[in-house]
């Protein structure tokens, strides 16, 4: 092994979700090499975010291929499409036998299960792994759901465990799931259970704000019981602590908030 190839993984995709995982992983004793289209991004992130941690910044794929030690390890992390095909044509050229490919945005399985097909032709592997837990589980330990082909996963396992969070049992929340596109599929669904927890919440806030006329600090307190039984969860707990936060004027902040969605990974 050359003494340029010492990253134990290399990340493409340094928006705030990639900068997480990358100082993420270095917390955890692995060394990263990072690179972004826009280069000038690396050099920033690594003046800054990353200054004096073991990040690696390079300017080009080929330069990022370079560093890494066999079987190389590349995590993208870019919109997922067509920006994912892309990077796997760039990076083809500069990868052999057996080195990897992980696609951790939000592909739509079907993507997942094709590009698995595409790369293990070109005698590669590939995984399509779900990141949950948005800009500060990526910091401070999301969940991951990867698939694709099964014999990637022993070289990737260590990484992905180390840096996930851990149940109250210290089991990390991170296992392979299947083959092809299972990944994907899996965080497809957790999204359809979340995005149907956060609709059954708003129509909860709806019917109590506008039917029944309670005030916030009463729903804060409905939100904060329900949140004592079954209903446990993070959503709840989040929703309790909304209702219940008060600006330096002291006026409650859900009544500032605007009426718009976002995704958080």
């Amino acid at each position: 092994m050359s003494n340029e190839a010492r990253a134990d993984i290399g990340l493409i995709g340094l928006a705030v979700m990639g900068q997480n995982l990358v100082l993420n992983m270095n917390d955890h004793g692995f060394v990263v090499a990072a690179f972004n289209r826009t280069v000038s991004k690396v050099d920033d992130f690594i003046a800054n975010e990353a200054k004096g941690t073991n990040v690696i910044g390079t300017h080009s794929i080929e330069e990022l291929v370079k560093t890494l030690k066999k079987p190389r390890r590349v995590f993208l992390l870019v919109k997922a499409g067509q920006a994912v095909d892309d990077f796997i044509e760039a990076l083809l050229p500069h990868l052999e036998k057996g080195d990897i490919i992980i696609d951790g945005g939000n592909s739509h399985f079907p993507d997942t299960i094709r590009r698995t097909k595409y790369v293990e032709s070109k005698g590669l592997l590939y995984i399509g792994t779900g990141v949950s837990g948005g800009e500060e589980g990526a910091r401070r330990g999301p969940s991951m759901m990867p698939g694709g082909s099964p014999a990637a996963w022993p070289h990737v396992k260590d990484i992905f465990q180390s840096i996930c969070a851990k149940t109250p049992e210290g089991e990390p929340c991170c296992d392979w799931v299947g083959e092809d596109g299972a990944g994907h599929f899996v965080k497809m669904v957790h999204n359809g259970i979340e995005y149907g927890d956060m609709q059954l919440i708003s129509e909860a806030y709806q019917l109590m704000k506008e039917g029944l006329g309670l005030a916030n600090q009463q729903m804060h307190e409905v939100f904060a019981e329900w949140n004592k039984g079954e209903l446990d969860s993070y959503l709840v707990e989040i929703t309790r602590d909304i209702l219940g936060t008060k600006d330096e004027t002291g006026q409650y902040v859900v009544d500032y908030i605007l009426d718009t969605a976002g995704q958080k990974g």
